[in-house]
């Protein structure tokens, strides 16, 4: 089996979902470039549970999470299956994780690999967010992940590391607002050093970041992704950009060491 990249991607907008924009083109270009998976894996922001969860129903159903967005979105189908199998090996491996065999699929997850497989041929599960762990519980919950990762499972982190709704422009062609750009920055630069330490200690080391990150939901699949970089394995921004003023949609990948 090879390795897939683990990856934290900005979902942004479910509009992204039906747009064609420069953050799209990217989701388009990267998945096809990529070795198909056996599997996609994702831990999205919209799905936060009292300790942690995996989806184990054959064909789960599309969750529409939002209101006030058009009808062209509310009608899109993207129904890849599920994989049940994978989720019982999840659950063999970590005992912590139960199955939740009623759970669908939220648009944290959809909307992203709708448009890196648009075919919706590849098996889709979702992990929970348990609401009670710490930056490092999901850096360590992420390490007991990574060995799936050498067989062949993408596994995506799916949120925004700015997600400010309240300073929101809806106008798509707002330009970054300062403190965005400035709090982008900070993330670009921790990333880049691999500074674990500081980006797990947000709270103290990010200015401002109650601006970044008003609720955690949001920002908290990163370090799930972080924790599966094992033997000091490159970390590369894959995409960067702040969508309606106040939404970073940087995204990473955690490289393999033959990269």
């Amino acid at each position: 089996m090879s390795y897939c990249n683990p990856l934290f991607i900005g979902h942004g907008s479910p509009m992204n979902a039906i747009e064609t924009n420069r953050y799209t083109r990217f989701l388009n270009d990267y998945g096809a470039a990529m070795k198909r998976p056996r599997a996609v894996v994702v831990i999205s922001a919209h799905w936060e549970t009292d300790g942690t969860r995996v989806t184990g129903a054959e064909n789960p159903h599309q969750i529409y999470d939002f209101g006030g967005f058009p009808r062209e979105l509310r009608s899109l189908v993207y129904s890849p299956k599920g994989d049940p199998e994978l989720a019982n090996s999840l659950v063999e491996m970590i005992p912590e994780i139960a199955i939740d065999s009623q759970r669908g699929i939220d648009h944290g997850a959809w909307s992203i690999v709708k448009n890196l497989f648009p075919r919706a041929d590849i098996p889709l599960i979702q992990i929970s967010l348990d609401r009670h762990k710490s930056p490092r519980d999901l850096i360590a919950f992420g390490a007991k992940l990574a060995p799936l990762a050498h067989e062949n499972v993408l596994f995506i982190g799916s949120g925004n590391m700015i997600h400010n709704l309240r300073d929101i422009s809806y106008e798509t062609e707002t330009p970054p607002f300062a403190w965005a750009v400035e709090i982008d920055r900070w993330f670009q630069e921790k990333i880049e050093q691999c500074a674990i330490e500081d980006l797990c200690d947000f709270r103290q080391k990010l200015p401002n970041y109650l601006r970044a990150v008003p609720t955690n939901e949001h920002l908290f699949p990163l370090f799930v992704i972080l924790g599966m970089r094992q033997n000091d394995q490159p970390i590369q921004t894959i995409f960067d950009e702040i969508q309606n003023g106040s939404i970073a949609m940087r995204s990473i990948a955690v490289l393999s060491t033959h990269e």
